[in-house]
């Protein structure tokens, strides 16, 4: 799989997935077909966390979690000093406390992790787990690579799509809100005939002094004058 090959595979994961954790479990089927082995799975971190997002085999996400328990591993080495990290033998290795004797007892003697998005507020891990001593050696590790730095920027355009979708959610909701208040809004100033800003405050005092929300304190006037609960505007997609 050459670089221009990858950039255009990922390209298209995006396209099709409709999650962060969709776009990583493609990514993770193409990197076992690279490297054949017991078990893989991603990790990413974030606000200083570790989380197994993704996972295939049954022993990938126990040997991640152990890890996570002991704060220290290959994953989260690579994943915090952006450096590809790999063991021949879990049998001879002395790092990292009792992970590799665990890893050992769970059929696991080689593995490899290479980092995503290194030094970012999502960085990750890639990480692949096999059974015999060195059993990653006949892996294409280029190819790896490669797909390991274009999910790079793979993960960091899904997580500005979320955040897109977040904030027109919210965009949406505080909107619905406004017209809320709005509504209730007239309803004081025909009553009152006061001012819009002299509404606004018997409102706010109101919602101060029961301690309810002010948009569920104007939908219960409009709903007890009305009878019926307030209509909200529909926000339409714009082609």
């Amino acid at each position: 799989m050459s670089s221009g090959d990858t950039y255009d595979s990922v390209t298209r994961w995006l396209i099709d997935s409709d999650s962060v954790e969709g776009f990583l479990r493609t990514l993770l089927d193409a990197a076992l077909a690279l490297a054949p082995c017991e078990g893989a799975g991603v990790t990413l971190e974030r606000d200083g966390r570790p989380l197994t997002v993704v996972s295939v085999g049954p022993v990938a996400q126990k040997l991640d979690e152990n890890q996570y328990g002991q704060d220290d591993g290959p994953c989260l080495r690579a994943l915090r000093s952006g450096e590809e990290l790999a063991v021949v033998d879990m049998l001879h290795e002395h790092r990292w406390g009792d992970y590799p004797a665990y890893a050992v007892s769970c059929g696991i003697r080689s593995s490899l992790s290479l980092p995503i998005a290194a030094h970012t507020d999502t960085a990750g891990a890639l990480n692949l787990y096999a059974a015999p001593p060195d059993g990653l050696a006949d892996a294409d590790l280029d190819a790896l690579r490669t797909l390991a730095a274009q999910a790079t920027g793979g993960i960091a355009l899904a997580q500005r799509f979320s955040e897109a979708q977040q904030f027109a959610d919210q965009m949406q909701t505080a909107m619905r809100s406004r017209s809320v208040i709005d509504q209730a809004l007239g309803i004081i100033m025909g009553q009152r005939h006061c001012t819009a800003d002299e509404a606004f405050g018997v409102l706010r005092s109101a919602s101060q002094h029961r301690n309810v929300k002010l948009r569920d304190l104007c939908a219960q006037l409009i709903t007890n004058v009305t009878g019926r609960p307030p209509t909200e505007p529909e926000l339409r997609r714009q082609d």
